[in-house]
């Protein structure tokens, strides 16, 4: 199947599992329909062409797979009536292209608000949003998170069995709730693509099916909420940060960071997209931790060189950022800047204010900080120590093989 098709599949799979959703409850067994009908489009459609409505036709092939489910089920007698004449009424909505669809224009949005239910963990809303709303399979979920199969199986199933458990309905949340839930799902969306921007294990620096999925899914929420300021402001982050993709490893994948880049081989494109929208949306909506990454992120990629870089601007967003947004890795990035305009020994200071949060002390960038504003400073061999142990804590083999060699560079030096 070629990839204009495979994007099809992807956007119709949410409008496809909020219909059967909204019609007959229970959303496991009206997503495994729906991953049923995917499947079978993807054997099909090749070989015998689609005549008709996409949406139409995956509507009906899972609603034949949920009657035959149902059929076997000890309520057979009871639910075949009901769900067999819903499935004859669907028959006539593979006329043309021009029918009706039969998808509400909320559907994703509100299926995302369902996978982000906050009952299951971060790591389960990841896992649910890419397997319902994504479209991917199992497989490729497992494969994208470096675990087996059937590790990554039972953790979906629990994950839809505890949203069953919750009484969660297929509804928008309530006005008083949705601020909230909304946040949650932009999370969950910005996890998807920091993962696949930059792995947090295995070989590869980058994996392009999630960071694709990330920035197509927070897409179709701007496109359903346009007039969010920290949607726009996540899509613009993704699109500014994943310009970068080409310039940011060498030819046997190690890291190359930002002020070493061939700023030639950046996506001028994207990079254009990412600041008009982040630059629409400063001038007309309330501020969020979103749009002021998208502006630092912005300002970076403006920059024509790693000198000509408006560090005392980006200083200055990392300051409201963290008044926003407080956390130990926006102030380690803040000491970043706090280094390029006020010298190295001032990041340092701002560094080891962190050396007593038990998550970051342990973290392999904090590490990778302290040793690159200590060779700034000139104290190699306080800076080597520290690469070593940065490059000993990370599990990513792009980001272990980049410190290895700042660190050998230095042992050179010193030798």
């Amino acid at each position: 199947m070629n990839a204009r098709a495979e994007d099809l599949l992807r956007t119709l799979a949410p409008r496809v599992l909020g219909v059967l959703i909204r019609r007959h409850g229970q959303f496991d067994a009206c997503e495994d329909a729906v991953q049923e009908a995917l499947l079978a489009a993807a054997t099909q459609w090749p070989l015998d062409g689609l005549q008709g409505s996409p949406e139409a036709w995956l509507h009906t092939v899972a609603t034949r797979r949920l009657t035959d489910r149902w059929r076997s089920d000890a309520a057979r007698e009871r639910r075949e009536a009901t769900v067999a004449a819903m499935a004859r009424t669907d028959e006539g909505m593979t006329a043309g292209p021009g029918d009706q669809q039969p998808g509400a224009e909320d559907d994703t949005l509100t299926l995302l608000f369902l996978c982000c239910h906050p009952a299951l963990t971060p790591a389960s809303q990841v896992a649910l949003t890419l397997r319902a709303v994504g479209g991917l399979t199992t497989a490729q979920i497992a494969r994208a998170f470096l675990v087996p199969e059937a590790t990554m199986a039972p953790r979906i199933s629990r994950a839809k069995q505890k949203i069953k458990a919750a009484g969660a309905s297929f509804r928008m949340p309530p006005d008083a709730e949705f601020a909230d839930r909304l946040r949650v799902v932009l999370q969950v969306l910005y996890l998807i693509f920091n993962e696949g921007h930059t792995a947090s294990s295995g070989p590869d620096l980058y994996r392009a099916d999630l960071t694709g999925e990330a920035v197509r899914l927070t897409r179709e929420v701007h496109r359903l909420l346009p007039e969010d300021g920290e949607v726009a402001g996540l899509l613009a982050t993704m699109l500014l940060t994943d310009a970068h993709r080409a310039a940011r490893t060498r030819s046997d994948g190690t890291l190359i960071p930002i002020p070493e880049q061939d700023r030639r081989q950046w996506d001028r494109a994207a990079i254009a997209e990412g600041v008009a929208l982040i630059s629409d949306t400063l001038t007309r909506k309330p501020l969020g931790p979103y749009q002021l990454q998208a502006a630092i992120a912005a300002v970076h990629s403006e920059a024509t060189s790693a000198e000509d870089t408006d560090w005392p601007q980006i200083l200055g967003l990392y300051e409201l950022l963290e008044h926003f947004s407080p956390n130990p890795m926006v102030t380690l990035n803040r000491a970043i800047a706090v280094a390029m305009v006020a010298g190295p020994r001032a990041g340092l200071d701002l560094v080891d204010t962190l050396g007593s949060d038990g998550h970051m002390s342990t973290h392999h960038r904090l590490d990778a900080v302290r040793a690159h504003l200590l060779e700034m400073a000139g104290d190699h061999a306080a800076a080597l120590a520290h690469y070593r142990r940065a490059a000993r804590r990370t599990t990513s083999i792009p980001e272990q093989r980049y410190l290895e060699a700042r660190a050998a560079r230095l042992a050179a030096w010193a030798g």
